[in-house]
């Protein structure tokens, strides 16, 4: 994530952006975690993927 600050930002400003920062929850990715189940080899796959481009 990027903040752009004015230059001569206050304190109370940067107070305010973390506390906004602070009010997404965060992202959680082990959710996701084993839920894809291949048949073939995923370097394969990715051979196929790839040799399809030329």
């Amino acid at each position: 994530m990027v903040s752009i600050l004015k230059k001569g930002a206050s304190k109370q400003d940067l107070v305010a952006l973390k506390a906004r920062i602070n009010k997404k929850p965060a992202l959680d990715l082990r959710k996701f975690c084993g839920i894809l189940k291949l048949q073939e080899d995923p370097l394969e796959i990715q051979k196929t993927l790839r040799d399809e481009w030329q």
